[in-house]
């Protein structure tokens, strides 16, 4: 969707911003452009939609040479989110956000009922906040009606700015989660710049790595964090980098240990094992059992589901004193699929680890995963 070829931005005092730039952006895919202040990402992004004019070389959109379109019909084309959202104070939320519909023609009823459905989109309700002044609005609604603008006119690319900067921590982790529900369900192909090496591997598919200039390394989040390019990318990522990997690392069947099971039903007392699980009639985990206290079951810590980061399941799992977690599987009605302990976090952790294997032992802290009514759990 958006190809740079030998790029390069000189400026007449012999500064260059970015220089030889080659990459390739797929339709549909995010990536975001992280490096300190002043290494080039913010001009990368503003040559795509020509804020900016490159030196040398093409960028190509939808593999067409942005040189030779019109700079404002692009940018009609393109969404755009600053930091600063940028919203016409003299003009309500409703019409803010109906502005880029109502320039290419769309009568003014399409345009607001367009800029409705994307306020609703991005958890604003129209009824409710349409009616209001960005003044009105606290930091984090303004930014979500700048993305819904951004959006008005359904572009292909979408161009953001520092988008979540200018608001507290708090604030920017539930913009963040609004943006990522929000691009699962319109597949934007985007540019995201950023500052922030947490922001910038918690968004991206792929992230841009720059040092002065040029791109150090241009990968997926996992290789970026478990693999740097170049010492200059590993002490940019820093030596946390493997705490970074686990916001970045998800939870998967073959990370989990098995653990014997009790079920609802006649049976012979609790399986002779030191510890285990509890699960009701559909399979789903209801509590545990423990060889300290036999005939007695106990509240299971709450389960973390299949598809969680390594990061919110290694949390839940210092939350309890148990050592271990259940961990369901959304695809299969939320049924027990495992357990996890932290010796499966760091195995999982080394799975994900570029050019490394998996060469975890088999499980010896416990009996096989047999329930007391006989079903022996499938295998992983």
């Amino acid at each position: 969707m958006i190809r740079f070829e030998h790029v390069t931005k000189r400026y007449a005092d012999g500064t260059t911003a970015v220089d030889d730039l080659s990459f390739e952006v797929a339709e549909g895919e995010l990536v975001t452009l992280v490096g300190p202040s002043g290494c080039g990402k913010t001009t990368t992004m503003k040559m795509v939609n020509r804020l900016i004019e490159p030196t040398s070389g093409r960028i190509l959109l939808d593999g067409q040479d942005i040189s030779a379109a019109d700079p404002v019909r692009l940018r009609r084309r393109i969404g755009y989110v600053i930091q600063q959202v940028g919203l016409f104070p003299h003009k309500t939320v409703l019409d803010n956000t109906a502005t880029v519909p109502h320039l290419l023609g769309a009568p003014r009823a399409e345009a607001r009922a367009r800029a409705a459905e994307l306020l609703e989109l991005v958890g604003l309700d129209p009824r409710k906040y349409g009616p209001r002044y960005p003044e009105q609005l606290s930091g984090g609604q303004r930014q979500r009606v700048g993305v819904a603008r951004a959006l008005a006119a359904d572009p292909p690319v979408l161009l953001m700015d520092e988008p979540f900067g200018a608001v507290d921590p708090v604030v920017r982790e539930h913009l963040q989660n609004e943006f990522l529900r929000l691009q699962s369900q319109v597949r934007k192909t985007v540019l995201l710049v950023t500052h922030d090496l947490e922001e910038a591997v918690r968004l991206g598919d792929r992230i841009a790595v720059y040092g002065h200039g040029t791109i150090e390394q241009f990968d997926t989040p996992a290789t970026v964090l478990g693999a740097p390019a170049t010492p200059y990318v590993a002490d940019f990522v820093g030596a946390d980098r493997g705490l970074k990997r686990l916001s970045v690392t998800t939870l998967r069947r073959d990370d989990l240990e098995e653990a014997p099971t009790l079920r609802p039903g006649p049976t012979a007392g609790t399986p002779d094992a030191p510890w285990g699980v509890v699960l009701d009639t559909d399979g789903r985990p209801t509590g545990r059992f423990h060889a300290d206290d036999p005939g007695r079951t106990h509240p299971a810590p709450p389960p973390v589901p299949l598809g969680a980061s390594l990061k919110d399941a290694l949390a839940a799992l210092l939350q309890d004193d148990t050592g271990w977690l259940p961990v369901t599987d959304p695809a299969d009605g939320g049924r027990y699929a495992g357990v996890l302990t932290p010796a499966a976090v760091h195995r999982a952790l080394r799975r994900a680890r570029p050019g490394t294997t998996d060469d975890r032992p088999a499980p010896t802290d416990g009996p096989a995963a047999t329930d007391t009514t006989g079903d022996t759990l499938s295998s992983r």
